[in-house]
């Protein structure tokens, strides 16, 4: 007899590979002053007067925080232009995708996304007994006539990130309505916008422009990146007021904390002065992408702080040469490498390592 919900042993669970530190590095490659561009982390430190909120926040952590983090919900609302029963709040977008999961999908239901993308999402399907259905791309874009296609009775949600996460690829809110507009109601869709600041405002604002006509569509974003706040786990939600009181019934007791709270509150009210940090990383981006052209690698149009090189079968071999050079990548074996935009010593120290690689 068995109790309770049929769930996969660990040992059958995908592993999340978030990269590797730059220490692991050095003392693998026995090295000094290696760099990190494998986890798509903002170079810069958070701005002053959210340094300051997290100061004062560590003076109040003898309290627990607001378990539903009502004020940042608040704030949040009135941000992005929707009511805060509209909001909900987790440990970054990943934290928030678990929590999705655990609500809308059974053993056996199906997910559709398309693949090769973000890799916590057959982490969370499987976890839940569901079965991933993973839709090839079409070179380094989505093909959503296909992700449509895919799509069957036993369909409870389907993921799409934009800008994708290895590819870098995105995708409008216009093609994304006439997606949902072709499946059923009661079929969850997942915009997961966890770079969205990079990409370029002519794809559209799904918040505004989707869930007011599509209360089955639902919108992830976070703080840890364009806002320097990776190290908090702090992301947010915006769906149907319906779909937010499902989600926060899996919400664990002060999942967002103290800091994380005030840190997201005060990047808030200081956004704009972010935007000066988000252009260099985008004017970065740019340049990263023609120095790679010049070398004669053509490089899908990246949206995010991060590049995608397809290197096919020799992505392991450049991944390792370039790592021993003290430059620490993402590697997504036999397909490609992943590349964060850094500093422009951090860049121009890749693509030295990079060029020395590919002509080794």
């Amino acid at each position: 007899m068995s109790i309770g919900r049929v769930r996969p042993t660990i040992t059958s669970l995908p592993a999340y590979r978030p990269g590797k530190a730059a220490e692991q590095a050095e003392q693998e490659h026995n090295i000094d002053n290696a760099i990190k561009l494998a986890s798509n982390e903002n170079p810069f430190p958070p701005h002053p007067a959210v340094v300051e909120a997290i100061t004062n926040a560590a003076a109040t952590v003898n309290r627990y925080p607001d378990h539903l983090a009502l004020s940042l919900r608040a704030k949040i609302g009135a941000w992005v232009g929707v009511d805060a029963e509209a909001v909900t709040v987790g440990t970054g977008s990943v934290g928030l995708l678990r929590q999705l999961a655990m609500v809308y999908i059974d053993p056996g239901d199906e997910a559709v996304y398309p693949w090769i993308s973000f890799e916590a999402y057959p982490i969370a399907v499987t976890t839940m007994g569901g079965v991933s259905v993973q839709v090839p791309l079409d070179g380094s874009q989505f093909d959503l006539n296909a992700v449509g296609a895919a799509v069957t009775d036993r369909t409870k949600m389907i993921f799409l990130a934009t800008p994708n996460n290895p590819t870098g690829t995105a995708v409008t809110t216009t093609e994304i309505g006439d997606l949902v507009r072709e499946i059923p109601d009661d079929v969850i869709v997942v915009v997961d916008e966890a770079y969205r600041e990079f990409v370029d405002p002519s794809y559209g604002d799904p918040v505004q422009d989707l869930l007011p006509h599509h209360p089955n569509v639902v919108v992830l974003r976070t703080f840890s990146k364009a806002y320097g706040l990776a190290g908090l786990r702090s992301g947010y939600m915006v769906a149907h007021p319906d779909v937010i009181v499902d989600v926060d019934k899996t919400l664990l007791p002060f999942t967002n904390n103290q800091a994380a709270q005030a840190a997201a509150i005060a990047a808030i009210d200081v956004a704009d002065a972010y935007q000066p940090r988000v252009q260099e990383i985008r004017q970065e981006r740019g340049r990263m992408v023609a120095a790679l052209a010049e070398m004669g690698v053509e490089v899908p149009d990246a949206q995010a702080n991060f590049v995608w090189i397809p290197l096919g079968d020799a992505t392991d071999d450049i991944y390792l040469n370039v790592e021993k050079q003290g430059v620490v990548t993402r590697p997504f074996s036999g397909v490609g490498m992943r590349v964060t935009i850094g500093t422009t010593d951090e860049n121009d120290r890749f693509l030295k390592a990079f060029a020395a690689a590919v002509n080794a």
